[in-house]
């Protein structure tokens, strides 16, 4: 008897760590998902309203006008925050949107390396973070069970 009661609060602790964790991996990608977005709203912002601040790396394959590339990383960037900020409710929209949003972001930061390599990169790996939290922790369904 004694042996199922402590299997059951082992149990129990399981769930509680479970939930824990779930709950630190959304905190985690939805802080992420804002601050990236926010960056990425700034440097849109920055490309589109001073492109002479960024300097092309000569003869880059995926090589686009850099006004360009501020309108998309200032739209990517709005969406992505509104779906971290959405992430904080629990919505599971907001995690697949988040998952598509921060994949896009990866590729945009890549084809945006020329002009802000070390910048492009840290981006790059931000959104990567955001992608496996987003994956691996468990739905709240999954955590209370």
């Amino acid at each position: 008897m004694a042996s199922h009661v402590s299997g059951t609060r082992s149990g129990a602790a399981r769930k509680t760590t479970s939930l824990v964790f779930a709950r630190g991996l959304l905190a985690f990608a939805g802080v992420m998902m804002v601050v990236g977005g926010v960056l990425n709203v700034l440097q849109g912002i920055t490309a589109i309203a001073n492109d002479e601040v960024f300097v092309a790396t000569p003869n880059y394959a995926y090589q686009f006008d850099l006004t360009s590339w501020g309108w998309i990383h200032l739209v990517l960037g709005v969406l992505v925050t509104v779906a971290g900020l959405a992430l904080f409710t629990g919505a599971t929209w907001a995690r697949v949107v988040g998952v598509v949003l921060a994949s896009l972001l990866i590729v945009a930061n890549f084809m945006y390396l020329p002009y802000y390599p070390v910048w492009s990169v840290v981006l790059v790996a931000l959104h990567a973070f955001v992608i496996w939290a987003l994956c691996v922790a468990p739905r709240r369904s999954d955590a209370r069970t």
